[in-house]
């Protein structure tokens, strides 16, 4: 028996590794497709890209994880399954369950490691990664110019809508933004239908060749009660030059500085626990606060107060409740109805934006609390997909990379993309934390049951003609009983 632990194992091990080794490979590929955009044209050394792709591998490791557990469970007892060796087995009285018995402590024992692992090394990635990546793109500002969205650089906002070229200097539909110190907003707006980025990326000064544009600049005038009739510079231009300089945003850059440090990924389950306790008194408080504002702003004394600044006859005497109103006269009681009907409304929106703000905040609590269940999750997920793997091998009788990858695939993403629905559902309250983040663990448990049950009693796991055949007896006509004559 020792000699069959012993050939398992190292099969398992062997197929583990080796699995594992190609999908990290591929996974970091696809990391560096990913982020290419910040990476490029940032004169970044050798030493940076190293950092940040030696931060990017621990982020990768809860998908390729349980994916290796369960495609190296397929290969290897679909190859035992494939050879007859399982016949050889039961034949001498050896069942499913001995055979995966020696590789349940080790399967036991990464679930144990990935915990940990989960619990240090990925929040450490997290918050290595992130920071590095922001600091990247503050780097070089020149290729910080992204497509669609406003990008602000010094006192300059701009935007483009495409960008072309072999390191993307050519420019569609530029809008830019300029802000003056002296004065709050943006007085100045440059628009134009092309454009080209003429400046090296190692210079301190981005030169914009803006080309076919118009050039807008309201007046700030001195006396504000002018300020709704003030004009503004319009001009046009075919050619324009525009300069900014990027010199002391490049020489102030600590590529290794931590500024985010807050993120829910990037903390431990003990400051995770912490922040959280932080963030619920915070939201008792604020809606405590709240509700003691409320009953005073809609308190009795309030709306009598009101009525009495809109009072015109100081001579009328307030003698009951029941003749409030008739000791006003109609504009003063129409002033009343108006102040009050605005006072409700400033009341609904002021409720509805508390009330967003408290889901905000009742979000971030769920996303903290979602990310302490997921590092059980990653253990648990680990286990199960090996009592996945281990029978759905035996059942298939396949081993190598065809069928066994094609069906481990499938299994996997069905539970990965289970796991980030129910994350994003939970995460906005249309469920608990816990069950966003168990509830793809809890739909592969009893799938691992019934393929572990379906394995042990050497049976398919989908019994395709009888299925059929039961489905259409469904539907034939049954034969009549004879009848009796009496």
């Amino acid at each position: 028996m020792k000699i069959l632990d012993r050939y398992i194992l190292t099969q398992f091990i062997k197929t583990f590794l080796s699995v594992f080794i190609v999908l990290m490979f591929i996974l970091i590929l696809q990391a560096i497709w990913l982020y290419i955009k910040e990476l490029a044209g940032k004169d970044l050394d050798f030493e940076t890209v190293a950092k940040f792709m030696m931060y990017t591998v621990p982020l990768i490791v809860p998908l390729a994880l349980p994916l290796s557990i369960i495609v190296a469970s397929i290969m290897v007892f679909g190859s035992l399954a494939e050879n007859y060796e399982f016949a050889a087995m039961k034949s001498n009285g050896i069942s499913l369950q001995r055979a995966m018995r020696s590789l349940m402590f080790v399967i036991v024992g990464i679930g144990v490691v990935s915990f940990f692992f989960a619990n240090t090394v990925i929040p450490w990635g997290n918050l290595k990664q992130k920071n590095l990546r922001n600091n990247i793109a503050r780097k070089a500002p020149s290729m910080a110019i992204g497509e669609g969205t406003f990008n602000q650089i010094g006192d300059v906002n701009i935007k483009v809508g495409k960008k072309s070229g072999d390191r993307g200097q050519y420019l569609n539909d530029v809008i830019i933004h300029k802000k003056n110190p002296a004065k709050y907003g943006n007085y100045t707006v440059i628009k134009s239908t092309n454009g080209e980025l003429k400046s090296s990326l190692k210079s301190n000064i981005i030169q914009l060749v803006l080309e076919d544009g118009n050039y807008y600049e309201d007046m700030y005038p001195q006396d504000l009660t002018r300020s709704a009739s003030s004009p503004f510079i319009k001009t046009a231009f075919e050619e324009y030059t525009f300069n900014i300089d990027v010199s002391k945003l490049n020489s102030s850059v600590n590529i290794d500085e931590e500024v985010v440090t807050d993120n829910q990924k990037m903390l431990r389950m003990d400051e995770l626990a912490t922040s959280i306790d932080t963030f619920s008194f915070q939201l008792t408080e604020n809606l405590k606060l709240y509700r003691n504002s409320q009953f005073e702003t809609w308190s009795p004394n309030s709306f009598t107060a009101m009525a009495k600044r809109q009072q015109t006859d100081s001579t009328v005497v307030l003698t009951s409740s029941a003749n409030f109103m008739k000791s006003f006269s109609n504009t003063s009681k129409l002033a009343i109805y108006e102040n009050a009907l605005n006072s409700i409304k400033r009341q609904t929106a002021a409720v509805r934006n508390r009330v967003e703000q408290m889901n905000i905040e009742r979000n971030r609590i769920t996303k903290f609390e979602i990310e302490i269940h997921k590092k059980f999750v990653l253990g648990v997920a680990c286990i199960l997909l090996f009592f996945i793997g281990a029978p759905l091998g035996a059942i298939i009788k396949k081993g190598g990379l065809g069928l066994p990858l094609v069906i481990a695939v499938v299994f996997f993403l069905t539970y990965h993309f289970i796991g980030i629905f129910a994350e994003k559902a939970a995460s906005e309250g249309a469920m608990p934390a816990w069950l966003g983040a168990w509830l793809s663990t809890l739909i592969i448990f009893p799938i691992g049951i019934y393929i572990t049950y379906k394995a042990t009693k050497d049976q398919p796991l989908i019994e395709f003609n009888r299925s059929i055949t039961t489905f259409f007896e469904r539907f034939k006509k049954k034969p009549q009983a004879p009848k009796t004559v009496v």
